[in-house]
């Protein structure tokens, strides 16, 4: 079984670039597809599927391949460059010093760069400068969607800030579960196992941040049940 799902039709989405990137960084990084599959707790065929973008990726499984490579989600989803320049600058997880500040920029919300996973999942960026250490997006997370497969959890390096704008969605950090509705946020270590559900009928859009991302390599991000 996997928690990935077939990629349609979806004209501004991003997907179509990100099984490229996975692959051009994969292979600038000398890992074998079988060697990846193995320690992501994955098939070599869902590995190869996500490549050639037969399937999109889940939150988690994005996450594991964006550790593995220590490289940012950000990076690997909204990144301009080919997929080769990218992979040429991935090849160490410190993030480059000296980069340019950002100036005054205005990002249009028809032209937010987004991307659709699986599970009912829908990334937007709102930001259209790349931060080393900032991810923001705006997460969509229509009814019945996850941010992981029932009875697992998302983990990595960083610390998470989310505010809910409609709709309810249900959040478990570690031990601790909370009922967000419309107006309410959450911080929590992205270290601690978590997992994001709406269970309800109406869709949650909700803004999230996570800083410190890239953090410790020896966080990455690993399948938890």
């Amino acid at each position: 079984m996997t928690e990935d799902s077939p990629v349609v039709g979806d004209g501004a989405d991003a997907s179509s670039e990100l099984g490229p990137r996975l692959r051009a960084i994969r292979l600038q990084r000398g890992i074998g597809l079988r060697e990846l599959a193995r320690k992501l707790d994955l098939s070599p065929s869902s590995i190869s599927q996500i490549e050639t973008g037969k399937i999109r990726p889940s939150v988690r499984t994005l996450y594991a391949l964006a550790s593995e490579f220590g490289v940012t989600v950000d990076e690997v989803l909204f990144d301009e460059r080919p997929p080769s320049q990218l992979a040429a600058s991935s090849t160490t997880s410190a993030p480059p010093t000296g980069a340019a500040e950002p100036g005054l920029a205005v990002q249009r919300a028809e032209d937010r760069p987004s991307i659709t996973l699986n599970s009912g999942v829908r990334w937007e960026r709102l930001m259209l400068w790349a931060d080393e250490d900032v991810e923001f997006i705006e997460a969509t997370y229509e009814p019945g969607g996850s941010s992981s497969p029932d009875g697992s959890f998302v983990r990595h390096s960083g610390n998470e800030f989310g505010h809910v704008l409609s709709g309810t969605l249900r959040v478990v950090v570690g031990f601790d579960e909370f009922v967000l509705e419309p107006g309410d946020s959450i911080t929590f270590p992205s270290s601690t196992p978590h997992r994001l559900t709406n269970e309800g009928t109406e869709t949650v859009r909700a803004i999230w941040v996570v800083r410190g991302r890239r953090g410790d390599s020896s966080n990455s991000e690993r399948p938890m049940r």
